[in-house]
């Protein structure tokens, strides 16, 4: 790798885009062979938040200083093994851009849907409380107040280091949301005091920590523990986020979760012998995987 001396001597050369690609792909060579370039590439245009098509149309593009050494700092990270998106500092998650590193999950496309869920189980109906738990990045309940109609979106973690990065992504996309914000330290619903909800959204931890040695290295050795692991076979967040979102939602109120496609029967008969909801459904996700929960809290009339 290089030191602070190459890299501020690589950064008096030409500053192209083309001539940055070609030195973070040497730097990536090592570690990703021959996927290299096409990683460089990636991660350069994801640094400038731009498609990956960029760096070829605009290969002559002058990149200041900064530039050119930010993006170096992140092919160093990335030879080293951080995910793409801790590497870059960003990720895209439906029509938003966030900020990330280790202190909360990568958003995955997959999570996306969840969004839709909520929405579609929303309706056309404007108003109410929203509850995201586990808010991590804010991805979930950034992406509801920016296409929902909700009266307020309250997110939950009990990581105060993840509800720094959701504030600072709160900032960086105020321009384009909806609906009021708020974000909470605390334990699922244990800060949320408002009653009645109208729908609780969340991507629990739901991982079991005896599987912890088979997860990819990239998910294993870089993405923070606590939003990943669960105990009681990876079910034990889950079942006390269907008890209490019970007692918190209004009749007819949504209940909507991520879990492992591994689990997503035992996750529904959770809801389903609860006793507080009705209409429980597992749905898939866009590879046909049974990805989510969702249910109504009974009483609606």
């Amino acid at each position: 790798m290089p030191d602070d001396g190459a890299i501020a001597s690589a950064a008096t050369r030409a500053r192209t885009v083309g001539a940055l690609v070609s030195e973070m792909s040497a730097l990536l060579e090592r570690s990703l062979g021959a996927e290299a370039h096409r990683e460089a590439r990636e991660l350069l245009a994801a640094l400038h938040d731009m498609p990956r098509h960029w760096t070829s149309l605009e290969q002559a593009h002058e990149l200041s200083a900064a530039e050119w050494t930010r993006a170096l700092r992140a092919a160093e990270r990335r030879a080293k093994g951080a995910p793409m998106q801790y590497a870059a500092g960003q990720a895209a998650f439906r029509h938003l851009t966030l900020d990330v590193d280790e202190r909360v999950l990568i958003p995955r496309p997959e999570t996306e849907r969840l969004v839709d869920l909520v929405l579609e189980g929303l309706g056309e109906t404007p108003g109410g409380i929203l509850v995201d738990v586990g808010t991590g990045s804010g991805a979930i309940a950034l992406a509801l107040a920016n296409e929902g109609r909700a009266d307020r979106i309250i997110g939950t973690d009990v990581s105060l280091d993840a509800l720094e990065v959701a504030r600072a992504n709160a900032v960086r996309c105020a321009p384009v949301l909806r609906t009021p914000v708020e974000l909470r330290a605390g334990s699922l619903l244990g800060a949320v005091h408002e009653r009645p909800l109208r729908a609780v959204v969340s991507n629990p931890p739901y991982i079991s920590w005896d599987e912890r040695d088979v997860l990819p290295p990239s998910v294993r050795d870089w993405e923070p523990a606590v939003a990943l692991f669960s105990a009681a076979d990876g079910m034990a967040i889950t079942a006390r986020l269907v008890r209490d979102a019970g007692a918190a939602l209004e009749p007819g109120g949504l209940l909507a979760f991520e879990v492992d496609v591994r689990r997503a029967s035992v996750a529904a008969e959770l809801v389903a012998t609860d006793g507080a909801y009705e209409q429980v459904q597992v749905v898939l996700d866009l590879t046909g995987r049974e990805r989510f929960v969702v249910a109504r809290r009974r009483g609606a009339e």
